[in-house]
């Protein structure tokens, strides 16, 4: 029997001698690559901390003490040895566990993340709910250092150091991130390295080095700048109130159960850094930590992925913007830490004085690019449609209010599958359809994607491009030369007299499919592409009134404020009968793509059924 297999409830961990926990965790880690290999995952982050989450659940009490995990991809082994451990093998399956912490899924979630940057925040939350209310626990937030580049942790960090409550922050230091971003933070600790004492030091050091020969100056200055970093890696936390601990080894079990033994007592807030591994004890992801952040299944042996790969709108947009910047050097492109999950790599290294990433800050990414516009560059946004939720006021305040011609890429719109809730892009269109300004497009294939987007480098305002994950319809050529669309002009893509479908976006094929399935049963309809939500083809859907009063609308993302609302809109006072799919007003759960898109009632069966009803 293993070491796992022994261990039946949260607590028995504890009675497990310390000389085995090295095991365990090889245990945990195997347990998670099995799994992935099958389901896919995050995989490289919560490898990487496993011997961190082996020590937190033997030093603290999980039964009532408070983890909070940022963003989540670092929690499989917390769901491992909580209340999953036997039912790990659903993961991010329909009906199956999430791949983020959960709180309806287990009362040890004690809170959900799906999202970067949230876990200072809540866990400050905590702590003074805890006090107010008398009551008796521990609070650890564990952020990763990627999460760390994020406004939101500073916004909680500068909280918790005013209010001085006693918490715990890890800052899991996976050299993914914090390695790049050191340098940026040493800028927050400006003031206090140039203090005189430290100032003076620094240009006695340097007057010195440059009379030497064996080295140029400049090395001397980086060489120089690490040193200051070496000596002051926590005085940015110490002067906002933390106390600082680390850094540490996050593979070393038996030390992290000395330190946190000791800081869980503290206090006021602490910080305490701990260094980790991306993709620990897993070769491949070791190796290539970024495919192996978020990956499909694959073969544990060799790390390939096993899928059938398929052309993606994301590469698609990649070929197009690349293609599109050659000719015109205006172009600039900014992302918020995803510039492979947005197709921006082959763009950072073709052009790479004109490619940005800002880390996980999508409002100042979208508030940089407004400042790119009014400085005379054409910038394009990448972002994922569920993290643009955060910069809805950048949108509306710096962007739209002074129309400025920023263009907004947003990818996996829709349905994503299994990332679930936290990460479908349900609600762009309803929160965007409002904001006076915008031109909203939404392609039905991978060609209207590029002719979109060619479009929206005419526009003399603000774009958004919405598109979903994976492949769509039709195999887009990069030999053409691109269109510019008649702006708010919907197709007919095909004709009918008894019905009409009016859809939106990469739900074409399927309602062409419906139509085609009625035509061989008798019944005629035409299907509308709008393929413009802002402005609205109002003349073309009253145009359908001529022949039929029968009308299906079908978008995948929220019927509340979404296109089947300004259909009945335009509409409104005449006869005529609207029934409208899509998302559900409720946060859909996870599971393969198509799968939920059919419960969703997003399929041909259920188009035709409703065109039947009518």
């Amino acid at each position: 029997m293993s070491i796992l297999d022994n261990i039946t409830k949260p607590d028995d961990i504890k009675i497990i001698k310390k000389d085995l926990l090295p095991e365990l965790a090889q245990e945990i880690r195997q347990k998670i690559i099995e799994t992935t290999s099958k389901t896919g995952g995050h995989l490289a982050s919560s490898l990487g901390a496993v011997d961190l989450t082996i020590a937190l659940h033997y030093v603290f009490d999980v039964e009532k003490d408070k983890f909070i995990w940022d963003v989540g991809h670092q929690a499989y082994a917390h769901k491992i040895l909580t209340d999953r451990k036997n039912t790990f093998d659903t993961l991010r399956q329909y009906q199956g566990i999430s791949g983020f912490p959960k709180i309806s899924e287990s009362k040890y979630d004690s809170f959900g993340s799906g999202h970067a940057s949230t876990s200072i925040s809540a866990g400050l939350g905590f702590a003074v709910a805890r006090d107010i209310q008398k009551e008796n626990y521990k609070v650890v937030s564990i952020i990763g250092d990627g999460s760390m580049t994020g406004g939101l942790a500073f916004e909680g960090l500068q909280n918790a150091g005013t209010l001085a409550k006693n918490m715990l922050v890890i800052l899991n230091d996976n050299q993914m991130f914090i390695s790049q971003r050191v340098g940026v933070l040493s800028g927050y600790l400006a003031n206090i390295l140039t203090a005189s004492g430290v100032k003076k030091i620094e240009d006695s050091i340097l007057k010195i080095a440059s009379k030497l020969k064996f080295l140029s100056f400049n090395s001397i200055k980086r060489l120089v700048k690490r040193f200051k970093t070496f000596l002051f890696p926590g005085l940015m936390f110490e002067e906002m109130g933390f106390t600082y601990v680390g850094p540490i080894d996050g593979h070393n079990i038996n030390q992290l159960i000395e330190i946190l033994t000791k800081v869980k007592n503290f206090t006021g807030p602490v910080l305490l850094h701990v260094v980790t591994k991306k993709g620990k004890g897993y070769k491949p992801a070791e190796k290539n930590p970024t495919k192996f952040h978020g990956i499909g299944p694959f073969d544990i042996e060799t790390g390939k992925t096993i899928s059938l790969k398929k052309v993606t709108y994301t590469e698609v947009f990649s070929k197009a913007i690349v293609k599109l910047a050659k000719a015109d050097e205006k172009i600039v492109a900014i992302t918020a830490a995803m510039p492979d999950g947005t197709g921006l790599k082959d763009f950072s290294k073709k052009y790479p004085e004109r490619f940005f990433d800002v880390g996980i800050d999508e409002a100042h990414a979208v508030t940089f690019a407004a400042a790119l516009a009014a400085g005379g560059l054409k910038p394009i946004v990448a972002i994922y449609s569920t993290f643009m939720q955060r910069a809805l006021d950048s949108i509306i305040h710096d962007v739209a209010l002074q129309n400025l011609p920023v263009i907004m890429m947003l990818d996996r719109a829709g349905i994503v599958g299994e990332d679930g809730a936290t990460h479908h892009g349900a609600f762009d269109l309803a929160y965007l359809k409002y904001i006076p300004n915008l031109t909203i497009m939404a392609p039905a294939n991978e060609t209207e994607l590029q002719d979109m987007l060619n479009t929206a480098l005419t526009l003399k305002g603000p774009s958004v491009i919405r598109y979903p994950r994976g492949s769509g319809s039709r195999l887009a050529s990069f030999q053409r030369d691109f269109e510019v669309l008649e702006t708010g002009k919907a197709k007919l893509e095909k004709e009918g007299k008894d019905a009409c479908i009016v859809c939106l976006g990469n739900v074409l094929q399927v309602c062409l499919d419906a139509a085609k399935e009625l035509e061989s049963e008798g019944v005629s309809v035409s299907v509308l592409n709008v393929r413009f939500l802002k402005p609205f083809d109002e003349t073309a859907v009253k145009d359908i009134l001529k022949y039929t009063n029968k009308i299906v609308t079908v978008e995948e993302g929220s019927l509340i404020g979404g296109m089947g609302e300004t259909v009945k809109s335009v509409l409104s006072g005449k006869d005529v009968k609207v029934c409208s799919i899509g998302l559900p007003d409720e946060f859909v759960e996870h599971g393969k793509q198509n799968l939920i898109r059919e419960k969703c009632g997003i399929s041909v069966e259920n188009i035709k059924k409703a065109i039947y009803n009518l």
